[in-house]
């Protein structure tokens, strides 16, 4: 990186990690925390984890895995333009999705449900449960012991969890037990916003996961580029292509589209971040954190475009037939996974069983739950067959 802005977050002055370990004489902080998430098993099995589609319907659809890497992409993009700590950006985006159980939202929705008498179910307290506890490679300490701006960072990359500044969303539902209980031993200062690494990395995802689901959308065949005509951004786009590029094949004309809209939301990030960067005065990361209010953020009328694409995607993707099916199954495979390992723990492979309760208890449905998670979406399908030829006892 060209150069440090003030107020992006310096690996010189980390935090650190809750466990001391000696610095590397390569990398700084961050390039670990990167390094490690890039290497952790969870991290791996996103390759099979859908965002919409299951896997069945394509190969060349997104999964968590490649969503995860354009993220990166444009976080990295975005930081370097505005100076900040890019390797701190890659580090949050890579991570973001740890926690998604198999089969996208429809996953989530089915392990929220099974869960509620538990606490419920939240893929971001899943994906700080990831790096805390479930991943277990390291000899000293469980999870990857991350440095506390990465772990800042995934906690607080939608804005503070407590507090006056906390969003209705957060305030609707207690913060999770297991990021509450982490705090409480060291301070993830829960009614503060993360630095701008998170935040950047939090609208990067926005702008890829609407991006990408256009994309999905028009070579799955669930609508047309006509059909975004009266789209904001993609409409427009969409007629300024084919106008500059009559003859081209429809797959070149999606490609071009898409590629222009990322363009065109990640240089208005970047202007109105830098705008209100300049406009609060921040000269550090704490002032950043201390403001009340995001910096990286998307102009208002780029915000009203975002609003349009997600209404768009939700009425004539997301709830498309052919979607809605597959979701309906994922829904009651993730149920019957849990439903069945519940009431026989015994039947979970033998080092979770080590961690489980009795039948039914709280202790049990939460370990179900991470082994739920952490299936991929055909080890998940595979293992309700398996269990299915299994008489219960």
């Amino acid at each position: 990186m060209s150069h440090r802005a003030p107020y992006a977050s310096d690996p010189a002055t980390s935090r650190g990690r809750l466990i001391a370990e000696p610095p590397s004489p390569t990398r700084t902080p961050f390039q670990r925390d990167r390094d490690r998430i890039i290497h952790a098993a969870a991290f791996r099995r996103l390759k099979h984890k859908t965002q919409v589609f299951v896997q069945h319907e394509g190969d060349h659809y997104r999964t968590r895995l490649t969503h995860s890497l354009e993220v990166a992409q444009i976080a990295r993009s975005i930081a370097r333009t505005l100076g900040l700590d890019e390797d701190l950006a890659e580090a949050l985006a890579l991570a973001h999705d740890l926690g998604h159980p198999p089969f996208g939202h429809a996953g989530e929705e089915a392990l929220d449900l099974c869960m509620r008498p538990y606490g419920g179910f939240d893929h971001n307290e899943q994906t700080f449960r990831v790096l805390t506890l479930l991943e277990r490679r390291y000899p000293t300490f469980d999870g990857l012991n991350l440095s506390w701006e990465t772990l800042e960072g995934i906690v607080k990359h939608n804005g503070p969890l407590l507090g006056p500044a906390a969003s209705a969303k957060a305030k609707a539902r207690p913060v999770p037990r297991t990021i509450l209980e982490f705090s409480a031993r060291w301070d993830l200062e829960l009614d503060g916003f993360a630095g701008l690494e998170a935040q950047v990395a939090a609208v990067s995802d926005d702008i890829a996961y609407n991006n990408h689901d256009i994309d999905d959308g028009l070579r799955a065949g669930l609508f047309t580029l006509d059909d975004l005509a009266d789209v904001p951004l993609a409409g427009p786009i969409v007629a300024a292509v084919r106008a500059q590029y009559p003859t081209i094949e429809t797959d070149r004309v999606i490609h071009e589209t898409v590629r222009r809209m990322i363009g065109e939301m990640v240089e208005d990030v970047t202007r109105e971040t830098a705008a209100r960067i300049a406009a609060a005065g921040v000269a550090s990361p704490d002032d950043v954190r201390k403001l009340g209010r995001p910096l990286a953020v998307f102009s208002e009328a780029m915000r009203a475009n975002d609003i349009g694409l997600k209404r768009f995607l939700w009425t004539h993707m997301y709830r498309h037939e052919r979607v809605t099916r597959m979701t309906e199954r994922a829904k009651l495979t993730v149920i019957k996974l849990f439903e069945r390992h519940l009431d026989e723990p015994r039947l979970l492979p033998e080092d979770w069983q080590a961690e489980a309760g009795e039948a039914g208890d709280a202790r049990t449905a939460r370990v179900v739950a991470d082994y739920i998670a952490g299936m991929t979406d055909n080890f998940a399908f595979d293992t309700e067959r398996q269990l299915a030829s299994l008489a219960p006892h």
